[in-house]
């Protein structure tokens, strides 16, 4: 009997140290970028939680010291924002949209010079800034942008002179046709022998035609034949008359 119950003690406490051997160790969670740290750290300096930010910024260096964005916002804990950014500035109001990350991106050229830029007009919660808030920006005022001057004309082109007009030609003239009529004889000249035949009184004959204007009854009466006539020739005269 007490073999048996040796036997089921030896078989329990095999199967205890079985069971009871080392667990595996948790997996530990994914480790958040660096980028993902630089911009929760931001944040919280931000919303004025300093504590906990120089907490978590503290493990980040460890990670990566030698990180530059982690440096510039342990300098924007630790160190004197005057020192960082310098005595000189100027005035700015807030307007509205307006936020100290985004003044600083604009003005100072980093975003995470925000709590600097806190520290410097001394405001403990960048989150609560307000309408109408004068800030103190370091450094000197931007140069307004120069007028754009208005873009120049272009001078006209010389106008060209008018072609003169070309003179066309003129058609040349058909040539005449030569005339076949003479010309009239021009008036002789008085005192010239042909006035003087012209002048001269025209004999009639009794063999030369009468002018028309004559009648013929006249012109027979006027006709005497001569005494040595022949009858022939004078019915030859009468015929033609």
């Amino acid at each position: 009997m007490s073999v048996r119950i040796g036997g089921a003690g030896a078989l329990a406490l095999a199967l205890s140290a079985c069971g009871g051997g080392p667990r595996p160790a948790p997996t530990p969670p994914p480790a958040t970028s660096i980028a993902a740290e630089v911009d929760a750290i931001a944040a919280m300096l931000d919303r004025g939680e300093v504590k906990p930010a120089r907490k978590r910024l503290a493990a980040a260096l460890k990670r990566e010291p030698m990180n530059p964005s982690l440096q510039l916002l342990r300098d924007s804990i630790e160190r004197d924002p005057v020192e960082l950014l310098g005595p000189q500035s100027y005035a700015y109001t807030v307007r509205g949209g307006d936020t100290m990350a985004g003044i600083a991106a604009r003005l100072l050229g980093n975003r995470l010079k925000a709590y600097q830029l806190a520290r410097y007009n001394k405001v403990e919660n960048p989150s609560t800034l307000t309408v109408g808030t004068v800030l103190r920006i370091p450094g000197q005022p931007p140069r307004a942008p120069a007028p754009t001057p208005p873009p120049r004309r272009a001078d006209p082109a010389p106008a060209r002179p008018a072609p003169a007009p070309v003179a066309k030609p003129k058609p040349a003239a058909p040539p005449r046709p030569s005339s076949t009529r003479p010309r009239p004889l021009a008036p002789a000249a008085p005192g010239s022998p042909r006035s003087t035949r012209a002048r001269r009184p025209r004999r009639w004959s009794c063999f030369a035609a009468p002018p028309r204007s004559i009648p013929a009854t006249r012109r027979l009466a006027a006709i005497s034949p001569a005494p040595n006539a022949s009858p022939r020739r004078f019915a030859r005269v009468g015929k033609t008359i």
